[in-house]
């Protein structure tokens, strides 16, 4: 889930340089193929993904292929996929732009569309308006951003949406709002092009996993598996919510498969977690002796300039209830998580390959905004402000 908000703003942690290993995407491959889920009952689907190649799309084609599904992707031929390269051989790929050239997908059919792409609400109609009548179900791929703003904690399905941007919305603010209204009316349609009974919607929250291409998250694998002290942010009651990608794609899969048509909040953890929780379990994925500095002061925490350690967002404001949207009807309908333990773990393997460039590491390492840069004097500050304070 990607938003071009301070809240999506992701911190360009630095970290310190390691032994970059070959990527055995076909590991990761045969961890995901060893689900409860691994057998299907769906004959093989025709399925059109509209983009494919950046985030989710990789994993939704390894695990739809593995399935037994053949798979098209349209896209503007830009983006080559980080993970899973050799699988693309055996997808085809039509090549145009949702903004102005969809010739490539006239007059073809597909059993199932996935709209990973849609970053504005007419590429969306377009695409479903020409696709409509040859294809049998539409998934969007939208997100929780569409709850914004989160001022309160009981973000369900039916909750009520924005489908403008207030008037007086500025600077960041509007960013936020922007996105969420794109999202919500870009569901509206796709529901109002295919019907509620051939739309499937999934809201993912912030999504984590190989071949993220923002850094804001894989600051807790990296810095975890150094140990040491480790600044974590937040009160002890404060909520985080996350998924691994991997999880989302598959679902999607599942979900056409069962044409469990409906829209749906795909937000992990199960049951619900703080971020002590969080960062607790999360370590265990290594050996490593780590101590957490838990800093749970809000003022000193915007002092530094730290609004957010996703999957931990400084919770007040417009962003308060922003870990607390349900997701009861998505476990209703089949959605399962792999360990976190096991999540950051894959998530460090795939950082220290060949999957992922040795200058972004390098960047993510030198960035002035390196909380690894900063950990150690900002813990020193909060130490001596504590015994200041007595």
């Amino acid at each position: 889930m990607a938003k071009k908000t301070s809240r999506r703003q992701f911190l360009e942690f630095g970290l310190k340089a390691g032994l970059v290993l070959p990527f055995a995407s076909s590991l990761l491959y045969s961890c995901m193929s060893k689900t409860k889920h691994e057998e299907t009952t769906s004959k093989p689907l025709k399925i059109l993904i509209l983009g494919g190649t950046s985030f989710l799309g990789p994993h939704q084609i390894a695990y739809a292929l593995n399935r037994g599904h053949s798979i098209t992707t349209f896209t503007r031929g830009k983006t080559q996929p980080a993970i899973y390269k050799d699988l693309f051989n055996k997808v085809e790929q039509l090549t145009g732009d949702r903004n102005d050239d969809l010739k490539a997908l006239e007059n073809l059919s597909w059993d199932a569309v996935i709209d990973n792409s849609g970053r504005h609400a007419e590429w969306t109609r377009k695409s479903a308006e020409l696709l409509k009548n040859n294809c049998k179900l539409y998934l969007y791929t939208s997100s929780t951003g569409v709850f914004y703003p989160y001022i309160n904690s009981d973000f369900k399905e039916t909750s009520d949406l924005l489908y403008t941007v207030p008037a007086d919305a500025s600077g960041a603010e509007k960013m936020e709002y922007d996105y969420g209204v794109m999202k919500a009316n870009s569901e509206k349609e796709a529901l109002n092009q295919f019907g509620a009974d051939r739309t499937i919607i999934v809201r993912p929250t912030y999504m984590f996993g190989p071949a993220d291409r923002t850094n804001r998250f894989i600051y807790w694998p990296v810095r975890l598996q150094q140990g040491g002290e480790v600044m974590l942010p937040g009160k002890k009651e404060d909520p985080v919510q996350y998924i691994d990608v991997r999880d989302v794609a598959e679902w999607m899969i599942r979900l056409i498969e069962d044409k469990n048509t409906g829209t749906y909040n795909a937000v992990g953890p199960e049951k619900a977690q703080t971020m002590y929780a969080f960062a607790e379990e999360a370590k265990t994925a290594f050996n490593a002796d780590t101590s957490f500095v838990k800093i749970d002061d809000y003022d000193f925490l915007k002092a530094q300039n730290i609004l957010d350690m996703i999957p931990w967002i400084l919770p007040e404001g417009n962003n308060a209830g922003s870990a607390r949207i349900h997701n009861t009807k998505a476990l209703k309908n089949g959605l399962t998580f792999r360990p976190l333990k096991s999540s950051v773990k894959d998530c460090i393997d795939w950082w220290y390959s060949d999957a992922v460039d040795a200058g972004r590491r390098a960047e993510f390492e030198t960035s002035p905004d390196s909380i690894f840069l900063k950990e150690k004097e900002i813990i020193e500050q909060w130490k001596a402000l504590k015994e200041k304070e007595g």
